[in-house]
């Protein structure tokens, strides 16, 4: 999976879908590249990073309680799927997305964008469930990228645009087996433990990195000045 700041090697799947969310839009640059080539899964307010950027989404889904009317009736006159729930539902719109997109499109890899800023519990959410979630899954903008290493997998990131920091944080209660190589403060077969979430602020000692994880889900994240 290649982003303007990295590329991440992991096995993903043939296709890519991009999810645009509508917490902080990520730059214009940003957006057009990772735009580009895939197809656009649009979330609630989302659409108006769509607009803004004269891209025209393939699928549209949310309760619309946010989102520029107008900017969802240009999906419309379009006449690209749309799909409007209520706002008193059990899944939030992010939530719905994930899965519709799977009945959808099958098996494919996510990228979410406009999923960072704004509210802490909505990220949270966002977070837990990417987590959960059988299948590769990115959260990334210009400034901040998040992704998932699970239990058996190894990663490996080449970094084109150095990140200020590099955080683990383990998704389940323990992450065992986490070995790192080339940060600056390695892990050997360390325990990541959710209720005591030390791996932070960790720093690169190279242009690329590796990092298994034996058991459990460890999330990966990167932030970029």
């Amino acid at each position: 999976m290649i982003f303007p700041q990295c590329e991440i090697f992991s096995p993903t799947a043939e296709r890519e879908i991009l999810f645009v969310s509508g917490g902080r839009p990520p730059s214009r640059e940003f957006f057009l590249n990772v735009a580009s080539g895939r197809k656009i899964f649009c979330v609630d307010k989302g659409v108006e990073i769509c607009r803004a950027c004269e891209i025209v989404p393939n699928f549209l889904i949310g309760d619309f309680d946010s989102a520029n009317p107008s900017a969802v009736e240009r999906v419309r006159e379009k006449n690209i799927p749309v799909e409007k729930y209520p706002a008193d539902k059990d899944f939030t719109d992010t939530q719905l997305a994930l899965n519709r997109a799977a009945e959808i499109f099958g098996t494919h890899a996510a990228i979410l964008t406009g999923c960072f800023g704004g509210r802490f519990d909505h990220l949270y959410s966002t977070i837990f469930t990417c987590a959960a979630i059988d299948r590769k899954i990115f959260l990334a903008d210009e400034r901040e990228i998040i992704f998932y290493v699970k239990g058996g997998e190894s990663v490996s990131v080449k970094f084109f645009q150095k990140p200020s920091a590099v955080s683990l944080l383990p998704m389940t209660s323990t992450c065992a087996g986490v070995t790192t190589k080339n940060l600056h403060w390695e892990l050997k077969d360390a325990t990541l433990t959710q209720n005591f979430p030390n791996a932070t602020s960790n720093r690169l000692d190279d242009e690329k990195i590796f990092i298994t994880v034996g058991d459990g889900t460890l999330a990966i994240y990167f932030c970029f000045e």
